[in-house]
């Protein structure tokens, strides 16, 4: 393609030579013949010491005028002929000029097929490519200043609990009762806790997010794995009064994964489920084996997330009731590491939520081969 616009390029000013060449001979060959018959006439007139009789056998200054007229007249219809590629070409100087200084709103009209209507193409494309760069850049500025706020946040409320609690059990003018000492206790300890979980979130996130974690993909048994992880929620289950249930087209199903990322990944799910699920009275873990895929849903019967806000659940630091209450907890975090680990093993996850609940649904290849997926996050998910 470039050589083929490179060779009309050339052809077309090749044209443009020889059809300057032509005219600047005929203009020549005008002014010979004419000014030869005009010396001529004078001649025969007797007027040989006219300016005229000069041009009847015309002498080597003569002979250079006419060269000098067929240049100057090659010139100027080669420029007439170029004037179009050359404003073109001064468009293309001032976009670049333009650029240099700033202005990345600047395009410039791709007309014609050859070299500098590629340029053209090339240079809007560039522009395209800075404005996109640089808005990835502030997005990642913002994001950045967002994070640091949450995370001042979350991590100041849990820890000013505890100091606060710490400072009544150890005053000096503490009377408190043992009853009392000891709620206050478990109060500063599951604090710590939500702290701890906190911290765990924030730095799984930056590792999953910035390709920092190693996969160490094994057979797991997806079927065997999800049940163990429902028996270790089973404490939470009877502390929100809450139903579970597994269901499963086969009895075990075994899959290339990194079992430690599913466990956290379907962790999160569940915990999600529960913590938002609380009034549905029940939840529901299905598993669905293909010869190639196999589909999980987790399904609570909570709360209906409204449809335009299911888009957003995955993003970082977002809640569906958009506060920072200590009953639902977290960093808006969990959500966002799911979707992470879900794309290292070349899943999808998505969800939706009616009045027959909020299903969240990951679909995982049976077969997953690390060494062939393409990440789009940074790094190679390697350390």
């Amino acid at each position: 393609m470039k050589n083929d616009m490179s060779r009309r390029f050339h052809t077309r000013v090749i044209t443009n030579i020889i059809f300057s060449a032509m005219f600047a001979c005929l203009v020549d060959l005008f002014l010979v013949t004419n000014l030869t018959m005009l010396g001529e006439y004078a001649v025969r007139q007797g007027k040989e010491g006219s300016l005229e009789a000069v041009f009847y056998q015309p002498g080597p200054v003569i002979t250079l005028l006419y060269v000098l007229a067929g240049i100057a007249t090659f010139s100027v219809a080669f420029l007439v002929l170029q004037k179009k590629s050359m404003d073109y070409i001064t468009r293309l100087s001032t976009a670049i000029q333009n650029i240099s200084e700033g202005d990345l709103n600047t395009t410039v009209d791709v007309v014609g097929d050859d070299e500098f209507s590629a340029m053209a193409a090339n240079l809007n494309k560039m522009v395209e490519d800075i404005r996109r760069l640089m808005d990835k850049e502030r997005e990642s500025e913002r994001t950045k200043n967002e994070l640091i706020t949450n995370i001042a946040h979350d991590l100041r409320t849990p820890l000013t609990s505890i100091i606060g609690y710490l400072e009544l059990l150890s005053g000096p003018n503490s009377n408190m009762s043992a009853e009392m000492e000891k709620k206050y206790i478990n109060i500063t300890y599951t604090k710590a806790k939500r702290l701890e979980k906190l911290i765990e979130d924030l730095f799984g996130f930056t590792k999953l997010n910035y390709g920092k974690v190693s996969m160490k993909v094994t057979k797991v048994d997806i079927v065997k794995l999800l049940s163990q992880l429902l028996e270790e929620f089973y404490p939470n289950f009877m502390d929100k009064d809450l139903a579970y249930e597994l269901q499963s087209n086969v009895p075990a199903k075994i899959i290339n994964a990194d079992g430690n990322l599913l466990a956290r990944l379907f962790d999160n799910l569940i915990n999600n489920a529960i913590k938002y699920g609380a009034e549905g009275k029940r939840i529901v873990v299905k598993i669905h084996a293909a010869e190639s895929t196999v589909t999980v849903s987790v399904t609570n019967y909570g709360y209906v997330i409204p449809k335009e806000e299911l888009p957003l659940l995955f993003e970082k630091f977002y809640r569906v009731e958009q506060s920072r209450s200590s009953n639902t907890g977290g960093t808006g975090l969990g959500l966002a590491i799911a979707r992470n680990i879900v794309e290292m093993h070349g899943g999808t996850i998505g969800v939706t939520s009616d009045l027959n609940g909020t299903v969240f649904t990951v679909r995982l290849q049976v077969d997953f081969d690390i060494n062939k997926e393409n990440f789009g996050n940074p790094g190679d998910r390697h350390e």
